[in-house]
């Protein structure tokens, strides 16, 4: 990217309405802006807006601190339930069930958490290791934190940060749910980890965004999401990145993620990032390759090993995967 275009990004990119945007934003009931910009980075744009009126496909995570996953199929398929496996060993795609995923006995025991495929290809992207020290920056509900505490076999240290009193609670109660005993909550934000005095082996940052890539759980999101939510977000996204940066061990790995498609919540994070730190993207075995280049902006040509989640592509919710290693 070169100097001069370094701000372009302060502000969200909006492009000209067309007979096109205009067409699919009436026919699916979201603001014409909003389509604009899905035009833009979104393959097979009628595909995706159509994926987006079902519900999204569920998945359940199996935890192996308590259970196999051939018990627990095996339990949950004897109450008419129909699994299928995924590209992840641990996680599960729910074709039908006759009852609701939270209501079961297995679920209460804390035999498997509810949790979408592409959340848990973060944590697979974070490639932790048993006995490391591993921080996941914005924790609740417990999800990636609970998967990070399971893949290390609840050996190491897993430190979760969540400001918010009363998302603390959940993520309280999921990971004693689940059995987990290696992972300390303290109640300060992302972007003073570095106050904690600790360098980790893997950092995970799950940042706080826009949420384009849940639409389909919310609609609302179709016209209450504005431009300026995204120039919220990005601002606070390259605060935590930086966070992030500082805390991780030469050599150690980070993973950036979001559920949202707006690249200048994603790539231009990282592009950023690779500009003033000595860090790297490795490639993602999942996902879509990320962009190179938006709005008229070309981006470092390693953004290509950053991953996308698209629903009609990978049946996942909207989500933005990058895996960065600090250089020693």
């Amino acid at each position: 990217m070169a100097a001069e275009d370094k701000d372009r990004f302060s502000m969200t990119a909006i492009f000209p309405e067309s007979a096109r945007s205009l067409s699919l934003a009436s026919r699916y009931g979201y603001d014409p802006w909003l389509v604009g910009r899905f035009l833009q980075y979104i393959p097979d744009i009628d595909g995706f807006l159509s994926k987006m009126e079902r519900p999204p496909t569920k998945y359940i995570r199996v935890n192996t601190i308590k259970t196999g996953k051939k018990e627990l199929s095996g339990r949950l398929k004897s109450k008419g339930f129909i699994l299928a496996d995924t590209e992840i060993p641990e996680v599960l795609s729910v074709k039908n069930t006759p009852l609701p995923l939270g209501a079961t006995n297995e679920y209460l025991l804390g035999q498997y958490y509810i949790q979408d495929l592409a959340s848990c290809m973060a944590v697979e992207a974070l490639d932790v290791l048993p006995d490391q020290a591993v921080l996941d920056m914005a924790a609740a509900p417990g999800g990636k934190t609970s998967f990070i505490a399971q893949r290390m076999n609840n050996t190491g240290m897993v430190v979760a940060l969540e400001p918010n009193k009363k998302r603390t609670r959940s993520l309280v109660f999921n990971l004693s749910r689940l059995g987990i005993y290696n992972t300390s909550i303290c109640s300060i934000d992302g972007e003073k980890a570095a106050d904690l005095g600790i360098k980790f082996d893997r950092v995970l940052l799950d940042a706080p965004c826009s949420c384009e890539g849940v639409i389909a759980k919310d609609p609302t999101r179709k016209t209450n999401h504005k431009p300026e939510d995204i120039d919220f977000c990005a601002k606070k996204q390259e605060i935590l990145i930086e966070s992030a940066i500082k805390v991780a061990k030469p050599g150690g790995l980070i993973v950036y993620s979001t559920c949202s498609f707006a690249p200048e919540e994603n790539e231009a994070i990282i592009n950023k990032a690779l500009q003033k730190f000595r860090i790297e993207l490795e490639p993602i075995n999942h996902g879509n390759e990320g962009l190179t280049e938006f709005a008229g902006i070309k981006f470092d040509p390693s953004l290509r090993n950053t991953r996308r989640f698209y629903p009609h592509i990978n049946d996942t919710t909207g989500f933005f995967v990058a895996r960065i290693r600090v250089k020693s």
